[in-house]
């Protein structure tokens, strides 16, 4: 135990500490900008990322990941909150949480290893753009001064790290520009022009909301749509920062500290949220490795709501985009513009239609299960190719399988058969091939039965051990006439 705490907690933990700072500071834009989105008051999605990222560092599953209150969450809950309010919207955020529990005992992380690569490149690199264009809107258009000071952050970010690593350079751009502002009195947005931040602490509240099935009826199919995308959006996220860190995680524990998290902040007036790839690469690129940095994240950003709130909101906005815009290059994958050129058509179209579907419809998990399916789709159209050959040994006719039997690829197997013979045996070889299905069973039904219709004896031989059960089990052809053989 001792020995997993300081592996966990006490490895980094001045790099976790400014780098949780680094990360709070960045968070809170964020959180009143995806409470906008959700129509609800900017303090509950920055309880939300309190709650989340606090409870988080101690029962997730991926260390230095945060989570908080995030925009595909948001979207998910307009409807929501628009046609039954508030109060609904936290017992959403509760049943949330205890489907993402259930999620994890039943170790639904496993599906993780059905996402190809070219499903997570093309993830990566939509949520990269998206990070961009959430930026667009506080600098484009503003004033020459915008773009002064996003150019300037951009060059402290970029620079400082090369003469001085002992202070995050995100940081570092926060407090010099925020002063320079203050002091110089220059025009700039700032954070508190995205909304009105209360300096109080969240209480304990239990939704105000009828505890009956026509309840349960309204929210389970916002809070099962919540935490599939909460869930896909925090196992992808773990499995980037695994990447970059080069460390492993516990993807099923991570699915489970969602689920209590999203519980805690359903208690205390914040909206469901979920693991954040944008704040959780500032974090990683500051310094931050272990759980000590995600709960300072939780635990500063707080402390700047309550104690330092009147100087959080002085914040100009044009310093938090130029970090924003550092993170969004940083998480893009630029080796894809090769992988376009070497990869194989498929996953180069497959990454693509990612990327088009994330950033069309704003929803990662739209843009990861249409790759998916793509990519199955591509999968099974190339595996379907199945060949039979014929030829003649003795007194027999011989046909030879080679290839995958399943319902994409039966037409081909019979299509390739000759049913003109008369009073042949004919040996039907499946030594290099494989029956996968019913749909496969049934097409060797059909082969076999027509092949008796002009008094042909019919062998099946060389079905391997699977293959071989599956037609016992399934097939009706075997009696005197067709003989069934595994040698």
């Amino acid at each position: 135990m001792v020995a997993k705490i300081k592996k966990e907690w006490c490895f980094n933990i001045k790099g976790d500490i400014l780098s949780g700072i680094v990360v709070a500071l960045a968070l809170i834009p964020e959180a009143i900008a995806f409470s906008i989105i959700a129509g609800v008051d900017p303090m509950v999605g920055l309880y939300a990322s309190f709650t989340m990222a606090v409870v988080i560092a101690f029962a997730g599953g991926r260390p230095g990941m945060i989570s908080a209150a995030t925009g595909a969450m948001a979207l998910l809950m307009v409807p929501l909150v628009r046609d039954y309010g508030l109060e609904y919207l936290f017992a959403a955020t509760l049943l949330t949480g205890v489907i993402q529990i259930l999620f994890g005992v039943f170790k639904v992380a496993r599906v993780m290893k059905f996402i190809p690569r070219a499903v997570m490149i093309g993830f990566v690199n939509a949520l990269a753009i998206l990070i961009f264009m959430a930026q667009v809107p506080h600098f484009i258009g503003i004033s020459n001064l915008t773009y002064v000071f996003v150019a300037i952050t951009l060059m402290i970010v970029y620079i400082v790290p090369r003469f001085f690593k002992a202070i995050p350079a995100p940081l570092i751009a926060i407090i010099v520009l925020t002063a320079v502002t203050l002091f110089s009195g220059v025009e700039l947005r700032t954070v508190g022009d995205l909304g009105t931040i209360t300096q109080t602490l969240p209480t304990f509240l239990i939704p105000n909301v009828p505890f009956t099935f026509e309840t349960l009826a309204i929210i389970f199919p916002y809070a099962i749509s919540l935490a599939i995308v909460g869930l896909l959006e925090s196992l992808l996220t773990a499995s980037i920062v695994d990447d970059m860190t080069g460390t492993e995680s516990n993807k099923n524990q991570e699915a489970r500290g969602q689920g209590i998290a999203n519980i805690v902040t359903g208690f205390f007036g914040g909206m469901a949220g979920c693991a954040m790839i944008g704040q959780s690469v500032i974090n990683v690129k500051s310094g931050g490795r272990g759980r000590l940095s995600t709960l300072i994240a939780g635990v500063f950003l707080m402390f700047l709501i309550i104690v330092l709130g009147d100087l959080v909101v002085q914040i100009p906005m044009p310093v938090l985009v130029g970090i924003m815009i550092m993170v969004s290059i940083g998480t893009f994958d630029w080796s894809s513009f090769m992988y376009l050129r070497k990869a194989p058509k498929t996953d180069a179209v497959v990454m693509l239609a990612t990327v088009s579907i994330v950033v069309a419809t704003h929803d990662l998990s739209k843009g990861v299960i249409a790759g998916v399916i793509l990519s199955a789709i591509f999968f099974v159209a190339k595996i379907s190719s199945i060949k039979v050959t014929k030829r003649s040994e003795g007194e027999q006719i011989i046909f030879d399988v080679e290839g995958q039997l399943f319902f994409a690829s039966v037409d081909g197997f019979v299509d390739a058969f000759d049913f003109t013979s008369e009073n042949q045996k004919i040996v039907i070889d499946f030594s290099t091939a494989h029956v996968w299905d019913d749909s496969a069973v049934g097409a060797i039904d059909k082969v076999v039965m027509k092949c008796r219709e002009n008094q042909n004896a019919v062998i099946i031989k060389n079905l391997n051990a699977a293959s071989k059960k599956l037609v016992d089990k399934l097939a009706i052809f075997n009696d005197s006439n067709a003989k069934l053989s595994s040698h």
